[in-house]
């Protein structure tokens, strides 16, 4: 019998509000028959799940995560994900909107509970104060901590649920009757002010949670906006435009000066210089003719060119690029695995521990043993709150992946980030990384007399869109252009036109050579010792001679020497 054919897919995960929860949706989606695998990252409230087709589908998943209390999109892909990114966004102000709150009402709070908790009407006053803060602001930690209890779990909302719950309820009571404390000669205190701080801290930690969220899907939507939204498709009854999920592979595509490839696929007429950097990253442009491989989101150059549309949509370079930053930060580190280990037992240890904590004072101290215990409970439940254990990993990992994406950096998973501590030795191989980048003329030599036709080599090069010409034109800038005729781009070896009655060169010693002509003997001592240095050198000559040799180099960055002894300060080769 065939086998299934294995899917991997990233969904969306909602309801999460920690570790815990990651925890849980993790053991329902790897119960099921058909998943190979699932690895829930709490940080990008993603799940990433490897299934068989013939024995699972996304509607199976969707099912098991319900029945978790969780929600799992899976739809995830164009709209969807748009969808999913809005209600992000109105989540995110929505907490910022009640964090703050919670922090404004606190400050009256905090300063009446401590200065003046002595006088009734600043207890009744503290009290009025700190109900819409942990029932009204604090809300959704009750209706998730009853979610999780309706499924037989508990996770972080549930600690925060109970401490604050239980420490509002308990102030309630010696508000009201503190009486029964005072015949037994222990004086009453109440801990609104607890409970008001511990949910607006709590809010504020998952604002601060939700912002490093937002600052590292901006590195992905960078990625995403390198492809264009609209392609010009060449049609039998001329070009039209049309949105890029439409175009098909197979498709004849026009790309006009400056435009951004949509797709990848093979140049079929024209030719251009197409900027790759953001796939090689070497900064010169690349140059495609028939027969040549394009790569989506890719920068064409003031060529114009058609090429035939080879892979589309999720199967482009960049897609499959975008797909792995996704990956990557859904991915998870050996500590991680140890942390949610440790997750997926913490919030039911720490009701456990509360719940002897207050037995034991109730067992060895009877007379305060209620109202200490009790505080001792709350205290427990509280200090366990904010869920850094299972929060900071998958943070720090998702933010460190993101921000290194946005600066070029792709990184294959979270165990490479972890491996990366122990590098002892950096290899350096690309053109725009220790250097500028950008080819410029650093010397120049003239044969004697021939000055007058630097005109000539401006007109000519300004006439070329090679990358080495545009340095060229830069370091004559000034220069009268004059009109050139018979232009013509020799591949790998230069151009030349002609002006003024004459034929003019300019390009690499084979061009000379093709054309018989000698190079003059001073100039010729200046080029060897350029390439020595390993300059790039350009002759320019006209029918009879060598006029010119210029020598181009991409310039050291100004701050390279200092980024190589800071790796050298690190023990770094």
């Amino acid at each position: 019998m065939e086998k299934s054919k294995i899917i991997t897919n990233t969904f969306l995960v909602a309801g999460m509000s920690c570790a815990s929860c990651a925890v849980r949706v993790d053991k329902a989606l790897n119960g099921l028959p058909g998943v190979e695998s699932a690895h829930v990252n709490y940080a990008s409230a993603t799940a990433r799940v490897d299934y068989r087709s013939g024995e699972c589908s996304p509607g199976t998943l969707k099912r098991a995560v319900q029945a978790a209390g969780y929600d799992l999109l899976t739809d995830a892909e164009g709209p969807a994900e748009d969808e999913a990114a809005h209600v992000r966004a109105a989540h995110y102000r929505a907490l910022k909107r009640r964090t703050l709150w919670a922090a404004g009402l606190c400050l009256p709070i905090v300063a009446g509970g401590m200065l003046f908790m002595d006088a009734p009407a600043v207890k009744y006053a503290v009290w009025a104060l700190s109900t819409p803060v942990v029932f009204g602001l604090g809300r959704e930690f009750f209706v998730n901590a009853w979610k999780q209890l309706r499924h037989g779990a508990a996770n972080m909302d549930t600690l925060v649920a109970v401490s604050t719950g239980i420490a509002y309820l308990f102030s309630l009571f010696n508000l009201f009757f503190p009486e029964f404390w005072l015949s037994r000669g222990i004086e009453p205190h109440v801990y609104f002010e607890s409970a008001a701080v511990i949910v607006a801290f709590i809010l504020l930690g998952r604002l601060l949670e939700e912002r490093a969220k937002r600052s590292t899907t901006t590195a992905i939507a960078k990625l995403m906006g390198l492809q264009p939204k609209t392609v010009t498709v060449i049609t039998p009854s001329g070009e039209r435009s049309v949105p890029v999920a439409e175009l098909r592979a197979g498709d004849l595509v026009a790309v006009h000066p400056g435009e951004r490839i949509a797709v990848d696929g093979t140049v079929a007429e024209g030719a251009s210089y197409v900027d790759e950097s953001m796939l090689s990253g070497e900064p010169l442009p690349v140059c495609k003719q028939e027969g040549a491989a394009v790569f989506a989101g890719t920068m064409n150059g003031n060529g114009a060119f058609r090429f035939r549309a080879d892979r589309v949509g999720q199967d482009t370079v960049l897609a499959r690029i975008i797909r792995m930053v996704r990956d990557a930060q859904g991915s998870k580190a050996p500590v991680q695995r140890t942390v949610d280990r440790i997750a997926g037992v913490f919030v039911p240890a720490i009701i456990v521990l509360a719940v002897l904590t207050f037995a034991a004072w109730m067992l060895f101290a009877p007379e305060e043993g209620f109202t200490r215990g009790l505080l001792a409970l709350v205290t427990v439940l509280i200090i366990a709150c904010p869920c850094a254990l299972g929060l900071a990993t998958p943070t720090a990992l998702m933010v460190g992946i993101g921000k290194g994406a946005g600066q070029g950096i792709l990184v294959k998973d979270a165990a490479s980030l972890e491996v990366a501590r122990k590098v002892d030795t950096v290899v350096l191989d690309k053109t725009g990384t220790l250097t500028e980048g950008r080819p410029s003329v650093v010397d120049a030599a003239w044969a004697e007399g021939s000055e007058t036709a630097r005109r000539i080599l401006f007109s000519l090069e300004k006439r070329s869109g090679h990358p080495l010409s545009q340095a060229v034109v830069e370091s004559l800038g000034g220069e009268r252009d004059v009109p050139v005729t018979g232009f013509e781009s020799i591949p790998g070896q230069g151009i030349r036109g002609v002006a003024e009655g004459r034929t003019w060169y300019a390009g690499n010693d084979a061009l000379l050579s093709r054309h018989g002509i000698v190079p003059d003997a001073r100039l010729q001592r200046l080029a060897e010792g350029w390439m020595q240095e390993a300059k790039t050198v350009v002759w320019f000559a006209d029918e009879e001679r060598t006029l010119a040799v210029l020598a181009l180099a991409d310039a050291l960055k100004p701050s390279s020497a200092g980024a190589v002894a800071r790796l050298h300060a690190l023990g770094i080769t």
